[in-house]
């Protein structure tokens, strides 16, 4: 973990019935390679210095690159599995978890490599995997996982690479701003599937690429779990610009002082970062426009002494409404003659 002193959680609660977070990391097998390495390119031209066109990793990084949204770089992370002393993916991706990078792309890999990433991924709870598979026995594999932050991309030319594709287009995007779903991949082709098909791929937690309307997009915005990508992403999103700011508060004041004034330090940027959410489309309005939020916030007098005296305040707490998207309607109508 990286050296915080503020820790933020959020529970999603739902009714009954960098922070940029949009750069990828691709980890690429390298059979060259003695120890693991984590390197960042800004252009596919950087990117040939040390690999070739041909290599696997270049797919996937022009992939990203060739979206009209496209990140402003890649990090690219080696492995090597035939090294004298086998490095694995996961290893590989323990050793740089906390770099700046939010979603995790296997470029060269088996199954077994997909899922013991996501594996870790959904242990550390931040961050989201996204995978290509070719095979229905694949998704199901995942499936049985349920995990809440892996993407599984069904598509019969994996060597299109669509999960890449995806974050290219738009992982990127403000936090909040937009759905995964309906999204057009620049490269990647859409796929006949009957609605039946459809219909069971979502339900076991993968999306695929289809033609609807006549507009090439994506059938789903969800990870595996079936939760919404955009209500991961933003809850990272609130949980790591929290944790940012009022650690930055509390590194660059001289001091936040235990009383009340102290308090309402930290709940102005608590504040500030609700109200960001608002704007970016995390945190949903009502009918007259207001935020739908809350902050409470106990007071020094409420805390407790024991807590006052190790300097902890654990008296803040919030809630709030996800904006959410729109992803079917029904309209009814009538003709009068």
């Amino acid at each position: 973990m990286p050296l915080q002193d503020v820790t933020v959680s959020i529970d999603i609660k739902k009714p009954s019935a960098l922070i940029g977070l949009g750069v990828p990391l691709i980890l690429a097998e390298d059979d060259k390679a003695t120890e693991a390495s984590y390197k960042e390119y800004f252009s596919l031209e950087d990117l040939l210095v040390d690999f070739t066109a041909e290599k696997a990793v270049y797919r996937y990084a022009s992939k990203v690159f060739n979206q009209s949204n496209r990140p402003a770089k890649v990090a690219v992370a080696v492995f090597n599995k035939k090294a004298v002393k086998p490095i694995l993916a996961v290893q590989v991706l323990e050793q740089f978890f906390y770099n700046d990078f939010y979603f995790v792309m296997v470029a060269d890999g088996t199954k077994e490599d997909k899922l013991a990433v996501s594996d870790l991924v959904e242990a550390n709870g931040v961050k989201i995997a996204v995978h290509t598979v070719g095979l229905e026995t694949d998704v199901e594999a995942f499936n049985t996982k349920k995990y809440d932050r892996t993407v599984v991309f069904f598509h019969n030319e994996v060597t299109e690479v669509p999960s890449a594709g995806l974050i290219g287009a738009v992982g990127s995007r403000p936090v909040g701003s937009v759905t995964w779903k309906f999204k057009t991949i620049a490269g990647v082709t859409p796929q006949d599937l009957s609605g039946g098909k459809l219909q069971s791929l979502h339900k076991k937690g993968a999306v695929a690429y289809v033609t609807k309307a006549g507009i090439n997009q994506t059938s789903e915005g969800i990870v595996v779990s079936g939760e919404y990508i955009d209500v991961i992403h933003g809850k990272d999103w609130v949980r790591l610009n929290l944790e940012q700011q009022i650690q930055k508060l509390l590194s660059t004041s001289d001091k936040v002082p235990f009383t009340d004034a102290g308090i309402a330090q930290i709940e102005s940027v608590v504040t500030n970062v609700m109200e960001t959410a608002v704007s970016n489309g995390i945190i949903a309005r009502d009918a007259d426009g207001l935020p739908l939020y809350t902050i409470s916030a106990l007071s020094r007098s409420q805390v407790s002494q024991a807590d006052r005296a190790e300097r902890r305040y654990n008296g803040l707490s919030f809630s709030f409404e996800l904006a959410g998207a729109i992803h079917e309607a029904s309209i009814q109508g009538e003709i009068l003659i």
